[in-house]
């Protein structure tokens, strides 16, 4: 694969992948998200003609992709197309078992869609020797779901590598510790809109400009991240835990092995317990 250093990019044609939130109590919540999403889409089309923008739907149990500007049978009904399609995930998402889901009805699959949106890049630099700058933007409101802290993680590690920013717009309740590690390690925006009514207004202002651009622009930047993570026995938010020295697994317990690689742990009562033993043996009178 050629280095991304090495990949010669146009100034200010965008490749943008959106990956949109499909939960069912996020659109509740805001009754225009789906209009002004749609006008920030032709928005972006609008800016530059070779800029291109792939969106791809993030459901509760599936991922897909739902709308390429790139195909030319999806440019003609832009609108009409992207709709049907979107229609139809939410309908196909909702058929399946909710057991099978990662975090079950309360997040989105984020990992999926960000592997995604990562696998399309790739290919993108391998087509050719001058490509558009790419960027994911993640439109997200479901609350984090920590059984998919791990492949979220390799997700944007990934991402760092190919220089790929990762992008956040939160519309839910509450912000979202891994979409914040996101942008922070891969240069990205992170924003939580105060007023929802005005959702196109923060989309264009801040993520419509292209990465060249930027470097000109006063962009919000987080006022605190989220580092935590989560433990990966009960997938719980965690301040301080144990890590496993193999594979890096995180654990809020001690265990005597791990649940991961297999690796076993040393006995740390019985170690602490031999070493207050020691303390309290007798001085036979030797130094």
């Amino acid at each position: 694969m050629t280095p991304v250093s090495a990949k010669q990019y146009a100034d200010d044609v965008s490749l943008l992948m959106v990956l949109i939130d499909t939960n069912p109590l996020v659109w509740s919540s805001t009754a225009t998200y789906l209009s002004q999403f749609i006008s920030f889409l032709n928005s972006i089309l609008l800016l530059n003609q070779l800029n291109q923008v792939v969106v791809i739907a993030t459901g509760l149990n599936s991922c897909d992709y739902i709308y390429d500007s790139s195909s030319l049978s999806q440019t003609n009904k832009r609108t009409e197309t992207l709709l049907q399609k979107l229609e139809e995930f939410v309908c196909k998402d909702e058929k399946l078992n909710k057991n099978d889901s990662v975090d079950g009805i309360g997040s989105s699959l984020l990992s999926g869609s960000l592997s995604m949106a990562l696998c399309y890049i790739q290919r993108v630099f391998r087509s050719g020797s001058l490509h558009p700058q790419p960027r994911i933007l993640c439109l997200h409101g479901s609350q984090d779901g920590p059984g998919q802290y791990v492949a979220i993680m390799n997700s944007i590690f990934s991402a760092q590598r190919s220089m790929v920013p990762i992008d956040s717009c939160v519309i839910g309740s509450q912000n979202s510790a891994f979409l914040q590690q996101a942008s922070y390690i891969t240069g990205g925006v992170y924003l939580k809109p105060q007023y929802l009514d005005g959702l196109f207004q923060y989309l264009t202002t801040v993520f419509a400009t292209d990465l060249h651009s930027r470097s000109f622009l006063q962009l919000p930047k987080p006022v605190g991240v989220d580092f935590r993570a989560s433990c990966f026995c009960h997938k719980n938010t965690i301040d301080m835990g144990y890590i496993c020295s193999v594979c890096l697994s995180i654990f809020c317990k001690h265990h005597e092995k791990c649940s991961t690689c297999g690796s076993a742990f040393g006995r740390l009562h019985t170690s602490v317990q031999t070493l207050n033993q020691k303390r309290k043996a007798p001085n036979n009178g030797s130094d």
